[in-house]
């Protein structure tokens, strides 16, 4: 193995960064980064390599994520995305022969990660809106509970101001209270 990523004595560890480099570090630190620089058990440290002048796969790599994220921005989560960055890549000799060679498994695996990624974005937007349901009808709960036991108001006239609540809700709810009273 080259020298640049390999010593015999000891365990390193490396990430690659494909986003813009700006003023990031070359070393990140796991005490640092998550523990304010505290003296923990395991102390980690992993080089970081972004984007270079050199025509090695580590960087084509970082390369062919970047016009991803470009083409992403330009058609959103499609096919059309990938087959860009393919193309895009392919021209200006970015992974050029492993793309020529494997173009469909590339859109594949690229079409599955995108498929993975909505998937876990609609399981999100599912858990929220059960959450805010949930306090929604918390919220209606405690409010038809406060003016049943005003006792100025019928259960139909209730029902009217927390639809949220059925007319059975509401009934178990009366029964709750009459209890408690």
């Amino acid at each position: 193995m080259d020298g640049k990523y390999f010593n015999q004595n000891t365990v390193v560890l490396y990430i690659i960064y494909t986003g813009n480099r700006g003023r990031k570090p070359n070393t990140i630190s796991l005490s640092k980064e998550f523990f304010d620089g505290a003296d923990i058990d395991i102390e980690v440290k992993v080089k970081v390599i972004y984007e270079s002048e050199t025509k090695d796969i580590i960087n084509q790599y970082i390369i062919f994520c970047k016009v991803f994220d470009e083409q992403r921005k330009l058609y959103g989560m499609t096919e059309q995305t990938v087959r860009e960055t393919i193309c895009i890549c392919k021209d200006r000799n970015v992974l050029k022969e492993y793309l020529m060679n494997r173009e469909m498994e590339v859109v594949t695996i690229m079409m599955s990660l995108f498929n993975d990624e909505q998937i876990m974005k609609t399981y999100l937007k599912d858990m929220e809106n059960t959450l805010t349901d949930k306090i929604t009808h918390d919220k209606d709960r405690e409010i038809a509970e406060r003016l049943i036991k005003k006792g100025k108001m019928s259960l139909e006239d209730i029902a009217d101001c927390v639809p949220a609540l059925s007319f059975d809700e509401l009934k178990e709810i009366e029964n709750e209270v009459m209890q408690l009273a």
